[in-house]
């Protein structure tokens, strides 16, 4: 098969489960390729998919039909490549051959190679940045304004760089040092094959991910329970700290992650695989982390998929389980025991009000504004929660949308 064929042949497979099916990428199984390749893949996926409506807008122009599914993600794929740079003769060729190779669109491989000969890719370089759908659009405009949500797409627009969580005394690979203390790569390459991988020095986390167990500050000693722990990120935070740690999931599968990532950073941890509202404790915890399932909204540097496969209509259930969660956790608390609540969501229904509506059930809760290095004073509330957004340092990269608030209960 041609150079790149194979690659590309799978970018469009995965993007007719997404924009087809309806199918998060992260549900699909991996291309059977080379490791190189299949990254390629995933990375030319992605691409296209922040820039499926501006790339629409350019075809449309040069088709006097709709082409079906298939091929018009063969197409958006071409005209995307080229507009970041990759030869056209490459990009065109692969396509027509994609094209020829299914039997139900191998008549329409002239077409293929007629618009994207005639197609400007450099209008798709100064095009608009696409935009949020409706559903998540209209409600973040109303929480942030109009400015701050267009400042936020232009985040999702670009591919986002790697953030690592360092061990203390570990030594980095080469990369920009971000005020909270996580390293910034923008072009890291293979994350295995760098310095310091092996040795569990470090593992990689959105500096906004790692806020959580940092506004936690557990200390040498202290009996921590993890909940909606995997893959480990904040887990190896919590045990590097010296806690005593305990870290529930209710998925096997992204517990065997977190069992891996402890044992290449030989880090320890008790895992546990339940339903946190099923599970029993017979102990009581010094502090307990609640990184909370929710719309996953502030993740979309990281996850273009999620637009177009969400809609928005599971977030009231996810903001009851929120609010559930939030009540198991504290029967589970010392008294005067801490607890950090969290969702990387952009809407104050799964971080603002979730603070608000507990404090009105719990009178005893009280907030706690601790001091986090890096953390700028506007990106505090009133309430003492702290709200990050993509667009915030969004020179240099941006970061996960994150809801946190620390709770002491007495």
């Amino acid at each position: 098969m041609a150079e790149g064929v194979a690659a590309r042949g799978a970018a469009v497979d995965l993007l007719n489960a997404v924009l087809g099916e309806g199918r998060m990428l992260a549900e699909l199984p991996e291309p059977e390729l080379p490791p190189g390749e299949r990254a390629r893949a995933r990375r030319l996926t992605e691409s296209v998919l922040r820039r499926v409506e501006p790339a629409d807008r350019l075809l449309d122009r040069h088709l006097r039909k709709a082409p079906p599914l298939g091929v018009r993600n063969i197409l958006r794929l071409a005209v995307v490549e080229m507009a970041l740079g990759a030869p056209a003769h490459g990009v065109v060729n692969a396509a027509v051959t994609l094209t020829r190779k299914n039997r139900k669109s191998q008549h329409l491989s002239g077409l293929v190679n007629a618009v994207l000969r005639a197609v400007d890719p450099q209008a798709l370089v100064t095009a608009p940045m696409q935009k949020l759908p409706r559903w998540l659009r209209q409600p973040l405009v109303h929480a942030y304004g109009r400015e701050a949500v267009a400042a936020m797409e232009a985040v999702f627009a670009a591919a986002p760089p790697v953030d690592l969580t360092l061990r203390d005394g570990a030594l980095p690979p080469q990369g920009e040092a971000l005020p909270t203390g996580s390293i910034r790569l923008h072009d890291p390459g293979q994350i295995s094959a760098l310095p310091g991988y092996q040795d569990g020095g470090w593992w990689v986390q959105d500096m906004a991910a790692a806020l959580p167990a940092r506004m936690l500050e557990a200390r040498p000693g202290e009996s921590v329970l993890d909940l909606c722990a995997a893959p480990g990120g904040k887990t190896m935070q919590l045990a590097a700290a010296g806690a005593e740690v305990t870290a529930l999931d209710i998925s096997a599968a992204r517990m065997k992650r977190l069992a891996e990532n402890l044992a290449r950073t030989g880090l320890s941890a008790k895992l546990i695989t339940a339903d946190a509202l099923a599970w029993q404790s017979d102990t009581l915890f010094d502090a307990i982390l609640l990184d909370a399932p929710c719309s996953a909204s502030g993740t979309l540097r990281r996850h273009p998929d999620l637009p177009f496969v969400k809609d928005g209509s599971e977030v009231a259930g996810l903001a009851e389980l929120q609010a559930r969660l939030i009540d198991r956790a504290l029967t589970w608390l010392k008294p005067g025991g801490r607890l950090v609540f969290a969702t990387c969501s952009l809407l104050p229904e799964e971080g603002e009000a979730q603070l608000a509506a507990a404090l009105d059930r719990h009178p005893g809760l009280r907030v706690e504004r601790p001091t986090l290095a890096g953390v700028a004073p506007e990106w505090w509330q009133e309430t003492g929660g702290l709200r990050l957004r993509p667009d915030y340092l969004a020179e240099r990269g941006g970061m996960d949308g994150f809801f946190m608030a620390r709770l002491r209960n007495g």
